[in-house]
């Protein structure tokens, strides 16, 4: 074959990992895909409802920031998110792909609700919300440990088991809602110790929300040290590169995946102690709200770092409340504003490619060369 047909069929371009990016410049990518998603989802809203985009831009935000009412429940559903999230997160970056933190959540939620419910007019309230913590604690560290002793012992799918174990919760959620729902054939058990308010997280400066934030603020903190400074977010880090080279180098492979399994169950059930004890006051098969799903976008998106999810759960919380706010004040069908949330997302996750990898024209890097 001659020279010149091989350049001939030589492709055009290349992709290439790029070996490093400046922060700045990798953010500046990243504002750049959100400003091209705006100006598409403005083209699209122009051609299918000819309303004015900007109209619609500032609706977004008004439903996030309207009122103090709305800034507090953006605060409140940022911070359950981003617990999830936390939750995730050293599981993911341990290659241990947890999809079960939907049904840890409500394992969670189910330990709390029924502290509440049993024992929530025996005992003082600092008592029996130590109680709930450690139940819920307990419940949701069970529910995530079940599946990583199998994969520990056996390299069982823990994909697969993760998601099993979100049905089985979700069915037990459902059993116990029949036994103490009130009225009877309702989808949840209503508010949960109504009058005496049992178990209920108090207000802090007349805010009820407060509490949830606070506590959602420290456990960000305190997973960032822990991943980036304590040993154990080191093995966790080694056993995620290499299990070989963990065993290599003498960790127990074993006990770090069944460790950090338990710590990702355990958050989720905090997350699932903060939505029952601090915000709903009561529990349903729908208490979790996909949010177990989300936080595997948001855990991604921020690249496993729990500073940088505070930013993407922000994100994905505004766009979810500025969706709903659109849906309802031009009357449009809820789909439009999903199409808008889906379009945004969908360059925020493409512009990733950009950030860790380069495209390279062969004629140019020959020239380069």
């Amino acid at each position: 074959m001659s020279k010149a047909s091989e350049k001939a069929k030589e492709p055009l371009f290349h992709i290439a990992k790029r070996p490093s990016m400046p922060m700045w410049k990798s953010w500046l990518i990243r504002i750049a895909a959100i400003a091209a998603a705006l100006i598409v989802c403005a083209a699209i809203v122009v051609m299918l409802t000819d309303l004015n985009p900007i109209e619609v831009y500032v609706s977004m935000f008004n439903g996030a920031f309207g009122s103090k009412r709305k800034i507090w429940s953006l605060l409140q559903n940022i911070a359950i998110l981003l617990c999830i999230s936390l939750a995730v997160t050293p599981a993911f970056k341990m290659r241990f792909w947890n999809i079960g933190a939907e049904g840890q959540v409500l394992a969670g939620c189910l330990a709390t609700a029924a502290c509440m419910i049993l024992i929530g007019d025996k005992l003082p309230s600092p008592v029996l919300i130590l109680i709930m913590v450690i139940a819920s604690i307990a419940a949701g560290a069970l529910w995530s440990v079940i599946p990583a002793f199998f994969k520990a012992n056996w390299n069982t799918n823990e994909t697969l088991f993760t998601l099993m174990m979100n049905y089985v919760a979700i069915q037990l959620v459902s059993f116990f809602i029949t036994i103490w729902e009130n009225p009877k054939g309702s989808a949840s058990i209503g508010i949960i110790n109504m009058n005496s308010q049992a178990g209920w997280f108090p207000s802090l400066f007349g805010q009820k929300y407060l509490i949830n934030i606070i506590i959602v603020a420290v456990l960000t903190v305190l997973m960032y040290i822990y991943l980036k400074y304590s040993k154990h977010g080191y093995e966790i880090a080694v056993v995620g590169e290499s299990e070989n080279t963990a065993r290599y180098v003498g960790m127990n492979v074993k006990k770090v995946i069944i460790r950090t399994a338990a710590l990702s169950g355990a958050l989720c059930g905090v997350a699932g102690l903060l939505l029952v004890a601090g915000t709903d006051h009561t529990m349903s098969t729908e208490t979790a709200g996909g949010q177990g799903f989300t936080a595997i976008m948001v855990s991604w998106l921020a690249k496993f770092n729990p500073l940088l999810m505070i930013f993407t759960s922000f994100l994905i919380v505004f766009l979810e409340k500025g969706a709903s706010e659109i849906a309802m004040a031009f009357r449009l069908n809820e789909s439009i504003a999903d199409i808008l949330t889906g379009i945004i997302l969908f360059f925020i996750i493409g512009c990733e490619f950009f950030v860790n990898y380069q495209i390279i024209f062969n004629k140019k890097h020959k020239e380069g060369k």
